[in-house]
């Protein structure tokens, strides 16, 4: 089966939606499937307002197609609300093509954070994007909820992991700062409310790791407090391992990863009582969840690190994949689209960066479908007995 995931966000961005994605294209060969990214690579770009490194595609729906049916799916899956996603929709639609899609941010409060744009509004427009696809699929029980209460339909579950083998306590520590270490990871942006973090009277050190447009305004703001950069991989990991408190001011994430890698890493989460955090830490005693952030970020010092390791040990990727696979492949089946050879699943990640630059990728037709007789829900008619 050969799986395409149109998306707005790849590649430089560093964020939790693209290590989702590519950690589901590079599980695709484990579940059967070729998998591969639709993104904005090759095609004009500008940047997004008020965000100047994400980059929105100036796509044409011609253009779009073409890449489509080069790289001719059985399935496609749209993972965000952009130009990209957004085209590749009216492309489905056109082609009377079913599609799922998912659902990552917040994205009624992420725009009201920034816009003064009710959030009744952003919800129509979500409804609308997300309406035709044959599943959404959300994160958690919680953002579920939230959105059958706002008309949503076709909500099945997606839930997230975490790299175990990269992830994990480390003896030795890379920051020479004073302790306790409070940390944050993430996009330095407005909507991830990290000045409710770096605003807070702590004792010791509060670090942050990643970038984004609200960095040089918050190292003027907050000039005690010690900007990182984005970091990736081992280095990543062992700045985790080397700090004593994870901090999770966002309102707005529905998962966060961060807040997995941080429990795998041994450390205690603080965070605000909201969607997210509550779906991760549920019972766990892993983290501590209060309106005082700082009373939240003093009370997990006292959290064991055994605690917050036995909560990360019940995520892994291969199920998240698994949950991924296992939606697409039952709508695939439904609507009478073949698989692919097995032979076809072999290639995986390899092919992401070829085909989101257009270069490399065999030229394949649209996906064949079964003749009607031959679909499942036609053989059981057929052997059904007379009356």
């Amino acid at each position: 089966m050969r799986v395409l995931i149109a998306t707005d966000a790849w590649r430089p961005q560093v964020n939790g939606v693209v290590r989702s994605l590519e950690r589901m294209i590079a599980a695709a060969p484990d579940f059967g499937a070729t998998a591969a990214a639709l993104t904005p690579e090759g095609f004009r770009q500008i940047a997004m307002p008020s965000y100047p490194d994400i980059r929105l595609a100036l796509a044409t729906r011609r253009a779009l197609a073409g890449r489509i049916a080069e790289f001719g799916p059985d399935h496609i899956h749209i993972a965000t609300e952009g130009p990209i996603g957004w085209l590749t929709r009216a492309i489905c639609l056109a082609q009377k093509r079913p599609f799922t899609t998912s659902y990552h941010t917040r994205f009624p409060q992420y725009v009201a954070a920034r816009w003064p744009i009710p959030e009744s509004w952003s919800y129509g427009l979500l409804r609308r994007f997300h309406g035709p696809a044959a599943a959404v699929m959300v994160s958690t029980a919680t953002v579920e909820e939230e959105l059958r209460g706002h008309g949503f339909e076709k909500l099945v579950r997606w839930g997230r992991g975490v790299d175990l083998d990269l992830f994990h306590p480390r003896p030795r520590s890379v920051l020479g700062l004073p302790r306790p270490i409070f940390l944050g990871v993430g996009r330095v942006a407005v909507e991830k409310n990290l000045d409710a973090f770096l605003s807070l009277r702590l004792p010791g050190s509060k670090v942050v790791v990643g970038d984004g447009p609200a960095r040089a305004d918050l190292q003027r703001a907050f000039p005690d407090a010690h900007f990182l950069g984005v970091k990736e991989g081992e280095e990543l990991a062992a700045i985790y391992a080397s700090s004593d408190v994870f901090v999770f001011p966002s309102l707005t994430d529905t998962f966060g990863i961060v807040l997995l890698e941080a429990a795998a890493s041994g450390l205690p989460v603080a965070a605000f009582p909201v969607q997210g955090p509550r779906d991760v830490f549920a019972g766990s005693g892993a983290a501590v969840l209060d309106e005082d952030l700082r009373s939240a970020a003093m009370q997990a010092l006292r959290i064991a690190p055994e605690i917050s390791l036995e909560l990360a040990a019940r995520y892994s990727w291969t199920s998240s994949a698994a949950q991924f696979y296992g939606h697409i492949r039952r709508i695939a089946q439904q609507a009478g689209y073949l698989p692919r050879e097995a032979a076809a699943a072999s290639t995986g990640v390899s092919s992401v960066t070829a085909f989101g630059s257009g270069r490399g990728v065999e030229r394949r037709g649209l996906p064949r479908r079964l003749p009607a007789s031959a679909r499942p829900e036609s053989r059981r008619a057929a052997h059904a007995p007379r009356r």
